[in-house]
């Protein structure tokens, strides 16, 4: 989720990675979280581990959810554009500033694209790190 009052722009390609950058910030202290919330075998008897764990969890693919969906929706207003501009471009095949234009937009595109398979590892990373902390005290769904 992004912070409070925070939306996803995707007109600007660097606000768009900055507010994917503060999106991703429960992925980034994700170990940290985990040290901080899921108890060592001296602590066990003080904290649910497995409720801790869970709530970890949903939180996480709460923000997986969201940044996915904000990314797409980038990308599907980015490819309208680009179509459009596409369009434009067949009528008028000299027009230069339209071509720079277009070239622009397929370049965000391209880069919006690419932040997909960011989100990948970023969430294979969390996943990963997570499922080695909390396996012994909650196992999520299996996606389907």
């Amino acid at each position: 989720m992004a912070a409070p009052g925070e939306s996803l722009s995707c007109e600007d390609f660097s606000m768009f990675q900055e507010t994917l950058k503060i999106m991703r910030t429960i992925d980034d202290r994700i170990v940290h979280r985990l040290n901080t919330t899921v108890p060592t075998a001296s602590f066990r008897g003080k904290v649910d581990a497995r409720q801790t764990c869970e709530e970890l969890y949903e939180s996480l693919k709460k923000a997986h959810e969201s940044r996915d969906g904000a990314i797409k929706t980038c990308i599907a207003q980015a490819l309208t554009t680009v179509n459009h501009l596409r369009e434009e471009r067949a009528k008028d095949t000299d027009n230069l500033t339209l071509i720079k234009q277009l070239r622009k937009e397929q370049t965000k595109l391209k880069l919006m694209q690419s932040e997909l398979s960011v989100e990948e590892v970023v969430n294979d990373r969390s996943l990963k790190v997570f499922q080695e902390r909390c396996r012994a005290h909650y196992s999520p769904p299996k996606a389907q």
